[in-house]
């Protein structure tokens, strides 16, 4: 008995130093690969030197040393993503004055993708938007000069001017059409990130960026109407209109998506490491009281407007309309450098409540409506369809029992008929968001 628990007992320092021979040989090893790396970045650190040195002296013009080290930190952040890249200190004082919601510039919001300029989404009322800019419009040349090649920042400038002053963008929307050169008059950008209307008994909320105003906004919205309809009672439904919106504050996304939530996860993000992780909840409070809300999306939806819109989603709070959004779901940090100017480096992804990532994914509608026109074909724009009814047959029967309530009745539906008509030329996508609201109202959904 002793001698087997002796041979047990050996048996276990023998374990115990076989195996603290491996954690000493795995330490020794990884401390063989730090340093490999070490002298490898220092072997890289001293090739920059020497190119440095080499082009300061042999170059066959001037080159001033700061713009050279400018242009070799804006072509390492650039190396790692669309959305990373550097500010200097003008640029940086931009980014600062853009995210208070008044700006001086064209009005869209651009990415680059394969080494081309994409419009990502303009902005609502902006010179962009009138000019006709559309998202999905990949930007080839400014002033009849190509772009390609530049970094995004580069780009940017060369678009950046006086206010008053032209701009020509050469634009490629369809691969298999010819180019074509739009003339856009820069100004001041005043957006107004929400604004909030009435349409029949429904509260619309069109959200164009998500800046320092858009809760304000959206919060003093909503009062005035829900007093111009005289009480919540009178309200059928509520729609956030996020179509060609790039973005914004994570934080105004958070406060958004917070405000028709009750409880649950709102998005969370992770970083490389396990301890960057942050998730965001929502409190308890809904706007809409619980009355059905849609959520309308575009290929130009971007960023915040796809946190919120996969927050509504996941929780089955909204029903979301449209079409698939861009799939931006990385994080930024802009990082201050002192007096030179800041970094923007992507430090994270964002999830939905579900999990999912939308990194060039996008959120997916729950149900798929394209914008295209309403097509119509009737000689009278009176009447709703050019469909022969009963009424329009010669010598037809009247109905001499109706009473004038129904009479007044039938002329209202008519009515409504006619209006629905032209808000299906005029706005496709919100028209059948509108009709779900009803749908969801008839068949008492979130009641």
């Amino acid at each position: 008995m002793k001698y087997s628990l002796v041979i047990l007992f050996l048996g276990f320092i023998t374990g115990g130093i076989f195996f603290d021979q491996i954690d000493k040989t795995t330490l020794m090893a990884q401390a063989k690969n730090e340093t490999d790396d070490r002298n490898q970045v220092y072997e890289q650190l001293n090739l920059f030197g020497e190119v440095f040195d080499r082009i300061r002296s042999v170059y066959v013009e001037d080159v001033d040393s700061s713009d050279l080290i400018s242009a070799a930190i804006r072509g390492m952040l650039t190396s790692l993503d669309p959305h990373s890249g550097y500010m200097p200190p003008e640029n940086f004082e931009d980014m600062q004055v853009d995210t208070k919601g008044a700006f001086g510039g064209l009005g869209i919001e651009v990415t680059q993708e394969d080494g081309f300029v994409k419009v990502v989404s303009p902005m609502d009322g902006t010179p962009a938007s009138d000019a006709g800019i559309q998202s999905g419009d990949f930007i080839t040349h400014v002033d009849g000069e190509a772009i390609l090649g530049l970094s995004l920042s580069e780009a940017v400038d060369k678009m950046r001017g006086p206010v008053g002053s032209e701009v020509s963008l050469t634009i490629v929307r369809n691969l298999d059409e010819e180019p074509f050169d739009i003339v856009i008059t820069r100004d001041i950008i005043k957006l107004t990130a929400a604004r909030v209307r009435i349409e029949d008994d429904v509260i619309i909320i069109r959200v164009t960026t998500f800046n320092e105003q858009t809760t304000p906004n959206i919060e003093k919205g909503i009062k005035e109407k829900i007093d111009e309809l005289r009480g919540e009672e009178n309200i059928s439904g509520f729609i956030i209109d996020l179509r060609n919106n790039p973005g914004g504050l994570l934080s105004e996304a958070i406060s958004v998506s917070d405000m028709f939530l009750n409880q649950g996860e709102i998005v969370s993000t992770r970083g490389r490491n396990n301890g960057q992780a942050k998730r965001y909840s929502a409190s308890r409070g809904d706007l809409a009281k619980n009355k059905p809300l849609v959520v309308l999306i575009n290929g130009g939806s971007a960023s915040a407007s796809e946190i919120v819109a996969g927050a509504l989603q996941d929780h089955k709070r909204a029903v979301i309309l449209g079409t698939k959004s861009f799939g931006k779901g990385s994080v930024q940090s802009v990082i201050p450098l002192g007096e030179n100017g800041a970094m923007r480096l992507t430090t994270a992804r964002y999830y939905t409540p579900a999990g999912r990532s939308i990194q060039a994914l996008g959120v997916v509608p729950d149900i798929i409506v394209e914008q295209s026109p309403f097509v119509n074909n009737e000689k009278d724009s009176d009447k709703p369809s050019n469909r022969i009814t009963e009424a329009d047959l010669r010598g037809a029967l009247s109905n001499d029992r109706l009473s004038d309530e129904e009479k007044e009745l039938l002329a209202k539906e008519q009515e409504i008929q006619i209006k629905k008509s032209q808000r299906r030329k005029t706005d496709y996508q919100l028209s059948f968001a509108l009709d779900v609201i009803s749908g969801l109202n008839i068949y008492g959904i979130n009641e």
